[in-house]
Parts: C-alpha cells; structure tokens; sequence
C-alpha cells in the first residue's frame, strides 16, 4: 500500500529578517540595490517538482501561485508559498535572487488514488528556461563550484552520464568529467530518507516535516550541508566546497504515489540538490585506526562540529587519504564530510564519534585557541542569513549558542574532549538524561524567568515576592546567589552524571513555587508569563526523559514549544523567545558558563568512557 505524502506543512515560526553585512561581495551589493527588480526563483512543490520563475515587480504570491497552476497543472488555491520560516502572504520583496521556495497546500482533500498531476520532462523544459545546473546563489564563496559545474555540464553534453550511488539511506549521484571520474556527489532534497522521492524505499512523509532527527525537517539537509562549508572559514576542517543547485537530468528518481517506485525512464527532471565536491580516497575513519590521524585535523574537525552542533559525526562520514612523498610516509589526511543533520532548530543531543579519540583529549594549541577567539556568531549568523535566506532562525540560534559555548569553554582551558562531553547526553538503559549544556541553557532560561517576574511585579504594582534586597539591583543580586548555589551542588547540578539518578537541576524555594503559582491562577499575568511559570512545577529527574514516537520526550517540550510542526521532544528550544529576552538570555547563558567549567567533574569528564547511545544515520 502506498505511504500518505500528502500531510501539510504549517509554517508558524516567527519571520525571519534579511540582514546584511558591510563585507558582501559586489555582485550581492547589487543584487541589494535592485531587491524590488526582475529576479529569478526555484520554486519545489512538496511532492519535488522544481521550475523556475521571473519575478516582475508586480508579481506577488497569489501571481506566482496562479503561474505555478498553469505550468504545473496542479490546483494552488488552498495552497502556501513558503520562504524558510516565512509564509509569503503577499509580498515578496523580501526574496533574493536564486532562491528556492517550497509550495505547499494548506488541506489534505485528496486520497492517494487520485495521485498530484506533473508535467512531463519535455513540458518542464519548455516553461523553465534556466540551464541544466543552476547554482542558487552567486556568491563568491561557490567559486570553486562554478568551475566544477562547468566540467560536469561539458561532460554531460559528450553524453557522459552520472552514477546512482548505491550506498546510504537517500538518492545520492556521482557526477563525472570528460575523462569519467567522479568529480562530485549531488543529493536531490526530494530523495531524503522520508522524503516523497526517495529512491530506496525510506518515503511517507512531505517536504517540511519532521525527517531522522526531530528538529531536522524533510528536504532541509541540503542547504545545511552547504552552511558548514560556509562556515569553514579558510578551509579550517577542510569541507569540499559545496553549494545548493538546481540541476536537471533524467536519472532522478520520481515515485508514483499509487504503485511504488518509478523511474522517470529518460524523462528530465529537475531538482533542488546540494552539489559537494567529490574527494578521492582510500577508505574512511570507520575502516582505519585512529593512531595515524593528527591531533590538528582531529581539532580542526571537533571545532567545526561543535560550532554546528553536528548530530551525525560519524566514523563513515570521516574520508581518509593517504599523503604521498618521501617525508609522509605513514600520513594520512582527514576530509568531514555529510553535514546535512548539524544546525538543528533545537538543542540535538550530538553525536561526536572522536570524543572518546586520544587526540580529543590534548589541549588546543595556540593556533587552533587564536582560530577560535576570533569566531564571531553574530557574523555568522548574518552571513548566512545573506547566502541561505532559507535558513531558518532557530537554527542561527544554536549556532551562536554553540559557538559561545565553545569560545568560553576554549578560553577557560577545556580541552576538546571535555567539551563535547559538556554537549553530549549520558544514556543508560535507554533513558538519556539533559547534558550540561542542556542544564547550563534550563538555568539561564528560569533566570529570565524570574527576571520576567520580577518585572511583571513591578508593573502591576504587586509584591507577592519579598528579597531582602534593593530595588534597583534586584536583578543583578540574583546572580551570586545562584552561582553559589551552582558552585555548591556538584552532585546535583552540573557534575550529575554518577549513577544515583537524582535531580541534576536547582529548583526554585518551595514557598516561592506555591506563591507563585497560586497567584498566577487567579490573576491576569500574560499566557506567556504563565507558561514560563509553569516550568518551576516541574521537576527533571530519570523518569521524566522517555521515549516518544523515536525521540526523546522531556517535561518542557509541552511548555516551551510555540511551533507545533515539529513533535513534543526534549531539545531544549529556543525560538519561543523575542528577541530581547533572546539576548538577555544569552547574558545569563555567559554568566553560568564559568562555575560550570570550575566544577570538579568537568574536568575529569574525558578520562571517563560513558556508555553512549548509537544515534548517527548514514546517508
């Protein structure tokens, strides 16, 4: 029986704004000037059709919906045109040049016996009058793509055709020179494990929803696989170049809804792909012994992972190569490659396959610590913003989290073990309990928390809750005072990982609690406020983070969670915060980063082997 594609995508998240930097290059500075001018889109229905489009100044969603209707011949009246985190009601002016957006209906009216029309190959080509590989985006960063798709197009033309690559979970291709070696993998977004064109069987559910991890959606690792390029500033990690494309060819896999698997058997077909440079090698990490790998390329790739909280570094996704020449006898070089589940749009527990690697536990040396103080997250975030305009905001926030994260840690004198142990959950018997970045991040969120109180009180004029303290520094007094009760609890609190199973987080004073609560139920405090307050009833212990549906489920999924398209999980979210208590929760997030690293089981936290849930997905 046929999987059901047809489930919705309900976009809710907060809309993200268009930044740019002082540094772009000139063509994207142009691009800016003539924003509101002709400008071409990819746009990809949920079921993987791709066709591009000129925008007119005059055009606006309901326009472009009405022209997708007559060249695709598919009905867009209950249909939302999305951009990223944002539904395009009528404006577009907010949509870059090359950019892909993603049609899809609002309803589910239809059964899978009545299965989406498409055009044919022939019918596509005629309304799409783009080349056969179009890189999204013309930023010099995708240079060396440039160059690479030159190659592929001339091979193409002496009818040089691609591999299917027969490996991994998703539909995945080599695209070869004129002399027909491999010169890069693409991976169509339509052909993901889940996703509606997957060639291998893994299909059922629609572009946009939950994929193999809670917080990465379906048709969404590509452009992920391009931003830790991107953020491989000076070839760091050493990342092939990779870029996001629209590509056209006939060995595309294309699903029929009703009898299974069918090829489009030389029909063209286009596709929104991520295209990454191929690396010859002789093996990966998982065939090899570490012995041989140098203590820099570990760093250098334990860096980039945590900076993008990569949830899927494992040993089969590290390529090895062997170095050639007199004096590099025995050397070997590592390339990272597969990114598409890092950037999650919550706190993933990672997967980092050399935590327990012996170069992971030697300090970071001068040049890696100079690289590493010189990163910048709001730049980052900025930067990617201009290049991947679809990136979505939460997964910008777990960037910068991290990279504050690792930039504090670093400076404090951890090592690169001891990091990615801070980030990583301790599983045991199948329940997982919240890493210390997870307590790190619920302690910062309940100083906000009473923060909002406060204030609240203050407004209303109510003065429920006596501190013996001043008024105009109530507020900062805080501090200390959980500090030192952070300092204190070395079993409890942040070093909790000791088998007992005892609560790992400080809880508010009981009469505080009941005050509190009592209060709120009868008064007019603000939903939101509400919510934050109910988080103090709730107490994190063994029993409370349990499986659910294939992820793991935690007592503040219900109260924190504000976009309800992905399921209830125990990432710790941070999208349902403005951005005024975004920032102020970073402040609180820097101030209880120092007693978490002077704690005395974070420093013996990478001598200890811990038993770790098996969480990494090959592709």
């Amino acid at each position: 029986m046929a999987h059901d594609l047809d489930s919705p995508l309900q976009t809710q998240m907060e809309v993200t704004s268009i930044k740019g930097t002082g540094c772009d290059c000139l063509e994207n500075k142009r691009m800016e000037r003539n924003f509101s001018a002709r400008r071409r889109v990819f746009v990809q229905t949920e079921t993987g059709c791709v066709l591009g489009i000129v925008l007119d100044r005059s055009d606006n969603a309901h326009t472009v919906k009405k022209r997708l209707q007559l060249a695709l011949n598919v009905p867009t009246e209950e249909s939302s045109l999305t951009y990223g985190d944002t539904v395009l009601k009528n404006d577009l002016s907010a949509v870059r040049n090359d950019s892909p957006l993603l049609l899809t209906r609002k309803f589910l009216h239809r059964s899978s016996s009545t299965p989406c029309l498409s055009p044919t190959g022939r019918d596509l080509q005629q309304r799409d009058q783009s080349g056969p590989i179009e890189i999204l985006g013309s930023s010099n960063y995708f240079a060396p793509t440039k160059l690479l798709v030159k190659d592929i197009m001339k091979a193409m033309e002496n009818g040089i055709d691609p591999i299917p690559v027969s490996s991994g979970l998703g539909g995945s291709y080599y695209f070869r020179n004129c002399n027909g070696e491999n010169v890069a993998i693409v991976k169509p977004t339509d052909e993901e494990p889940f996703a509606p064109n997957n060639p291998k069987g893994w299909v059922g559910k629609a572009l946009g929803q939950p994929g193999l991890k809670c917080s990465v959606r379906v048709g969404e690792t590509g452009f992920r696989e391009v931003a830790a390029y991107l953020l491989d500033y000076d070839h760091f990690a050493n990342v092939p170049s990779t870029a996001l494309v629209k590509i056209t060819h006939s060995i595309f896999n294309v699903n029929d809804r009703v009898n299974g698997n069918m090829n489009q058997n030389g029909k063209l077909v286009s596709k929104i792909a991520s295209l990454q440079q191929f690396i010859p090698h002789d093996f990966d990490a998982s065939d090899h012994g570490t012995s041989s790998f140098t203590v820099s390329a570990v760093h250098r790739i334990g860096i980039l992972d945590i900076r993008i909280l990569n949830t899927d570094r494992h040993a089969g996704n590290l390529l090895v190569r062997k170095l050639d020449g007199f004096e590099r006898f025995g050397q070997v070089e590592l390339v990272p490659i597969d990114h598409g589940l890092c950037l999650p749009e919550s706190l993933e527990d990672p997967y980092f396959e050399w935590i327990h690697w012996p170069q992971a536990s030697i300090p970071f040396s001068e040049d890696e610590l100079e690289y590493i103080d010189n990163l910048d997250p709001i730049y980052d975030s900025d930067m990617l913003r201009r290049e991947l305009p679809m990136i979505r905001e939460a997964c910008l926030r777990v960037l910068v989290l991290c990279t504050i994260f690792l930039k504090e840690a670093a400076a404090f004198g951890l090592c690169l073990a001891e990091i990615g142990e801070m980030m990583s959950r301790e599983f045991q018997a199948h329940k997982g309990d919240p890493s210390e970045l997870e307590l790190i991040c619920i302690e910062a969120r309940r100083w906000l928390e009473e923060m909002g109180v406060l204030a609240w009180e203050r407004k209303t004029g109510e003065e429920e809750f006596q501190f013996d303290i001043d008024c105009e520094d109530e507020e900062l007094d805080m501090i200390p005072i959980v500090e030192e009760k952070l300092l204190s609890k070395t079993t409890s609190n942040f070093g909790f990982r000791n088998g007992n199973g005892r609560n790992p987080l400080s809880k508010l004073e009981e009469n505080i609690e009941e005050e509190a609560t009592a209060e709120i139920e009868g008064s007019q405090v603000p939903r939101a406020l509400k919510q934050s307050m109910s988080l103090e009833k709730t107490e994190v212990d063994e029993k409370t983070w349990q499986h659910k549906d294939g992820c793991l489920a935690g007592p503040y999924s219900g109260n924190w969670r504000f976009n309800e398209q992905l399921p209830a999980s125990s990432c710790f979210e941070l999208t349902d915060m403005n951005g005024e208590d975004w920032t102020q929760f970073l402040e609180n997030f820097q101030k209880l980063l120092r007693p978490a690293f002077a704690n005395p089981k974070s420093a013996s936290l990478g001598q200890r082997q811990r038993q770790r849930l098996g969480t990494s997905c090959q592709f």
